[in-house]
C-alpha cells in the first residue's frame, strides 16, 4: 500500500518524523501542515500545507486529507489531540498515529494523570490536587517538604513552578491561580512533592495492547551549561542515558509502562501512537513518574529516531499502531548512541529575534543531521529564523562521546546571526560514567577509543595504490618499521650526493576538505608542499612519508587521502615508503584531522644546488609557470571571507558556476617536478622560487641575492578570476593579497637570458604550458620610482 501522509506541526520534532517516514519504500508523498524551513526543502516528495492560520482549522484539514487521498494522519503537538483532531479524521476513515481526546487527558490535565497514578498503583510523589486557591494556600503552609506546582492545564511546557522557599511556593500559586499568567491552566493546580534524583524519557510505541519502548533519552531543560538558568523548551538530548541500566528498564517496564498502557485500555481509553512517560530515578534507583505526554518529545524525537535500525519501517509502524495492529510490524534499534544540539535565537527563552539567514554548510559528516524547528522559507528560497529553538543538530556514533562530538560538529556546520547553543549537552552522563564502569572492570584499547583492527585495515586497503608509487631505489612496500631507498639504484653516486629533505603540512584547508567530504585532493597537497621545497634546491624527490593523525579513524577518509598522497607521489617520481596513522581520542574532534608529510630528494652534487646566488646579476630574466588555483595557502582568510559573506562552500562559484566554491578551492596545489628537472640537469637555472605563504612578495626573495630586487610585471599575465573574487569579497587590501596568494604564479624560475629559450623549450617538451616571462633581475637603486613590496618590485592597483 503506497502511502500519502498528513504530518501536522511545525517543529523540529515534525522535521524528524517527516525525514524518517521519508526513509520508507511504501510512502508515496507526505504533507507537513504547516511545516518548516526543513521540511519544504528536503525533498520534493515532501510539500508544506499552509492551511490558515492555525492547525486548530479542523475542517479544513479534513477536506485536505479528502481531496489528497491522505491514507494516515501523524498529529505533532499535544494541542490538537487533547482539542480531538483524531476523531476529525477517524470520523471519515482515516487512521491517526495519536490518541482520542479522551486518552489525550492523560496530558491535557496533571490533576487527571496523578489520579490515575494513584488509581493503578503507578509509582509518583506525593501530590495534592486543588481547585481552591484558599485550600492550595493552606496546603502550601502546612507542608513540611520541598513542593512543585503545576499548573493542571497545557502551558507551552511552562506550566510548572519549582519554588526554593515557601514565599516562593505562595508567590507562584497566586501567579497560576489567581494571576493567571497561564490562562485557564491555573483552574486547577497539582502540589506535589519535588523529586531529587535524574530525568529519564521513555517514548513508547503502542496501540492500546502492544507497545515497543525507544532507548531511554534524558533531555536538557535549562538555558544554561550546568543545567542553570531559565527553562526552554529542550536545548538538547541523547539516547540511551547511561543511567538507564538493563535492570531498571525493566523496573520501569514492568512497574511503569505496562501498567499504564493496561490501565488507560481497561479504563475505557486506550493509548494510540506515543506515550511519553517522564520519569525520575531517585537516587535510591526508584523510578518515579513525573508526568505523561501522549506525542513524541522534542528534542527527544530528533533524538530517539535515526536510533531505529534499518529495517524498522516508520510509515507502517505508524499505520499498525492506529490500526490497533502493531504487533504485526517489525521495531528495532541500532545498537549506537545519539546525542541532539539544539541552537537557538539569541535571547530565548526571552525575546528573540526573527528574520535571520541561516546557512549550512554541506555536506554534514556521516551520521550527522539537522532537524529545523524555528526556521521558514522565504520566497527567494533563503531560510530564515523564525522562532526561539531554531534548528538542531543530532549525530550517531558507537560511543555517547562520540556522538557529542559528531553532533557538535554538525553544530559548526550551521550560522545564523546571534545563534546560541549549550556546550556540554550529556555532561551528566560523563559526570557519573564512573558510577556505571566497575573499578576492576577491564578496559581495552577500543574502548579508549583506539582500533587496532581498523589501522590494520587501513594498511590493507591501501597498499596497492602505494605499491603503484614505486620506482628505482624504492620497493613502497608498507607495513613495516620504516622506508629504505637505494641511492645506487636511483644513479646517485653515494660519494658526491647531498640528500636534502622538507617537511610540511596542508594548513586549514583540510577544515574545507572535511566539510566538503573530499579527501583525496588534500593528500596531493600535501606532497605538492613538500617536493616542491625540494625541486627549488635542485634535488629529485626520491621518496616520501606521510602523518595523518585524527580523533577517531575512519578507513574510508583515511584511504581516500592516502589516495591523493600515492597520486601527488607519482606526479613527483618519488616513491611512498612509509607513513603513520595516529588516532588519538579527545585530541580531535570526530570528523576532524590533521596531516603532515616528509619528503627526501638528492642532487648529484654541491655545484648542483640551487640557488646560485653569487651567479645571479641584473638582468637576469624571471619566468613564472602558472598555478593550478589557491594551492595551499591563505586558507584562514578564504575561510574567513565564505563566514562573513552570503555564500557557502556548497554555493555555486560566482566565477565558474558549474562547479561549487568548495570544489573550486579543494583545487590541488601543481607538482611541478618533472617539468623543472631537465633545466636543472643541464645547469640552465640560477634559482627556483616555490609560491606558498607569503605570495610572490615573500618568496621570491628567498631565491636571490640581497642586492637585487625583483621586478614581476603583472600585466604579463591573467590573474584568474577566483583570487579577484575573494579580493573583492573580502575588501582585501592589495598589499594583504600579494602576501597571502599566488596570484596564478605558482613557480618562478630565475634564468640567464641566453637560457631562456632553452628552458622554455624544456618545460613545453615535458608538458608545461603557458610558461611566460614576468619579469627581470634589477639593482635595488634603480627602483626609486617604483612602490617597493620587500624585496620585490609588482604594481598591482586596478588589479581588482
Amino acid at each position: 500500500m503506497s502511502l500519502n501522509i498528513l504530518v501536522i506541526g511545525n517543529g523540529g520534532r515534525e522535521h524528524a518524523i517527516v525525514w524518517r517516514l521519508l526513509q520508507s519504500s511504501t510512502v508515496n508523498h507526505i504533507y507537513v501542515a504547516p511545516g518548516n524551513g526543513g521540511t519544504t526543502t528536503q525533498s520534493t516528495k515532501v510539500t508544506n500545507v499552509p492551511i490558515g492560520s492555525s492547525i486548530k482549522d479542523f475542517d479544513k484539514l479534513q477536506k485536505f486529507a479528502l481531496d489528497n487521498k491522505i491514507n494516515l494522519v501523524v498529529p505533532g503537538p499535544e494541542q490538537p489531540l487533547i482539542d480531538g483532531i483524531t476523531q476529525v479524521f477517524t470520523n471519515v476513515g482515516i487512521p491517526v498515529f495519536g490518541p482520542s481526546a479522551k486518552a489525550a487527558i492523560m496530558e491535557g490535565s496533571k490533576a487527571f494523570s496523578k489520579n490515575f497514578m494513584k488509581k493503578h498503583n503507578i509509582a509518583t510523589a506525593r501530590y495534592e490536587n486543588f481547585t481552591s486557591y484558599e485550600e492550595a494556600k493552606k496546603h502550601v503552609e502546612q507542608v513540611d517538604y520541598k513542593i512543585v506546582l503545576k499548573a493542571d492545564g497545557i502551558a507551552a511546557g511552562k506550566g510548572v513552578l519549582i519554588p526554593q522557599t515557601k514565599e516562593e511556593a505562595l508567590k507562584g500559586l497566586s501567579e497560576i491561580m489567581v494571576e493567571k499568567h497561564f490562562g485557564d491552566a491555573g483552574n486547577e493546580i497539582v502540589i506535589e512533592e519535588y523529586l531529587e534524583g535524574d530525568e529519564l524519557s521513555i517514548l513508547t510505541i503502542t496501540d492500546g495492547y502492544s507497545f515497543y519502548n525507544l532507548p531511554a533519552a534524558q533531555d536538557h531543560k535549562r538555558i544554561g551549561d550546568g543545567d542553570q538558568g531559565l527553562n526552554t523548551g529542550g536545548m538538547g538530548a541523547y539516547a540511551p542515558a547511561p543511567i538507564a541500566t538493563k535492570e531498571i528498564l525493566e523496573k520501569i517496564n514492568t512497574e511503569i509502562i505496562k501498567p499504564t498502557i493496561d490501565g488507560m485500555r481497561k479504563d475505557g481509553f486506550p493509548m494510540t501512537g506515543v506515550l511519553f512517560t517522564g520519569i525520575m530515578l531517585t537516587p535510591s534507583k526508584e523510578p518515579k513518574v513525573l508526568e505523561y505526554n501522549v506525542r513524541f518529545g522534542d528534542p527527544e524525537t530528533q533524538t530517539v529516531l535515526p536510533l531505529l535500525s534499518d529495517e524498522t519501517d516508520l510509515a507502517q509502524v505508524m499505520l499498525a499502531a492506529a490500526e490497533h495492529r502493531l504487533d504485526s510490524v517489525k521495531i528495532a534499534t541500532k545498537p549506537l548512541f545519539s546525542t541532539t544540539v539544539v541552537m537557538s535565537a539569541g535571547g530565548y527563552p526571552e525575546s528573540y529575534g526573527k528574520g535571520d539567514e541561516i546557512t549550512i554548510q554541506k555536506p554534514l559528516p556521516e551520521s550527522t543531521f539537522i532537524f529545523h524547528a524555528g526556521t521558514s522559507e522565504k520566497d527567494d528560497g533563503k531560510i530564515v529564523t523564525s522562532g526561539g529553538r531554531v534548528i538542531a543538530a543530532t549525530a550517531i556514533a558507537d560511543t555517547l562521546k562520540e556522538s557529542v562530538n559528531k553532533a557538535y560538529v554538525g553544530v559548526d556546520h550551521v550560522s545564523f546571526n546571534k545563534k546560541y547553543h549549550r556546550k556540554d549537552i550529556a555532561h551528566r552522563a560523563f559526570r557519573d560514567a564512573d558510577k556505571y564502569q566497575h573499578k576492576s572492570q577491564k578496559v581495552t584499547y577500543a574502548d579508549a577509543g583506539v582500533s587496532v583492527e581498523n589501522g590494520n585495515l587501513l594498511v590493507e586497503t591501501i597498499k596497492a595504490k602505494v605499491k603503484s608509487t614505486s620506482r628505482s631505489g624504492a620497493d613502497s612496500d608498507i607495513g613495516g618499521f620504516g622506508g629504505l631507498f637505494d641511492l645506487r639504484a636511483a644513479g646517485y653516486d653515494a660519494a658526491d650526493t647531498l640528500l636534502v629533505a622538507a617537511t610540511d603540512g596542508v594548513g586549514t584547508k583540510l577544515r574545507i576538505a572535511q566539510i566538503m567530504n573530499i579527501h583525496n585532493t588534500v593528500g596531493i597537497d600535501l606532497v605538492a608542499m613538500n617536493v616542491n621545497d625540494l625541486v627549488v634546491q635542485g634535488a629529485e624527490p626520491l621518496m616520501f612519508l606521510d602523518y595523518f593523525a585524527t580523533g577517531k579513524l575512519d578507513v574510508e577518509i583515511a584511504a581516500q587521502f592516502v589516495e591523493g598522497v600515492a597520486d601527488g607521489c607519482i606526479q613527483a617520481g618519488c616513491a611512498l615508503v612509509g607513513g603513520e596513522t595516529s588516532e588519538m581520542p579527545g585530541m580531535y574532534d570526530e570528523g576532524h584531522y590533521d596531516t603532515n608529510g616528509t619528503a627526501v630528494g638528492a642532487v648529484h652534487n654541491k655545484n648542483k644546488l640551487l640557488p646560485k646566488l653569487s651567479e645571479m646579476k641584473q638582468g637576469n630574466v624571471i619566468i613564472g609557470l602558472k598555478s593550478d588555483g589557491i594551492h595551499s595557502n591563505g586558507f584562514s582568510l578564504v575561510r574567513k571571507i565564505i563566514e562573513i559573506s552570503d555564500f557557502d562552500y556548497t554555493s555555486a562559484a560566482p566565477w565558474n558556476p558549474s562547479r561549487t566554491i568548495g570544489e573550486e578551492v579543494l583545487v590541488p596545489t601543481k607538482i611541478y617536478v618533472k617539468q623543472l628537472l631537465p633545466s636543472i640537469e643541464q645547469d640552465l637555472l640560477l634559482g627556483l622560487a616555490h609560491i606558498t605563504g607569503g605570495g610572490l612578495v615573500e618568496n621570491i626573495p628567498r631565491a636571490i641575492p640581497k642586492n637585487l630586487q625583483a621586478k614581476v610585471d603583472l600585466s604579463k599575465w591573467q590573474v584568474p578570476e577566483i583570487f579577484k573574487w575573494f579580493g573583492k569579497q573580502g575588501k582585501v587590501p592589495y598589499d594583504d593579497i600579494l602576501k597571502t596568494f599566488n596570484l596564478g604564479i605558482g613557480m618562478v624560475l630565475i634564468v640567464e637570458e641566453a637560457n631562456v629559450e632553452k628552458v622554455l623549450q624544456n618545460l613545453e617538451a615535458s608538458g608545461e604550458q603557458g610558461a611566460l616571462v614576468i619579469g627581470e633581475l634589477v639593482e635595488k637603486k634603480k627602483m626609486a620610482t617604483t612602490e617597493e613590496k620587500g624585496c620585490v618590485v609588482i604594481n598591482v592597483e586596478g588589479m581588482y
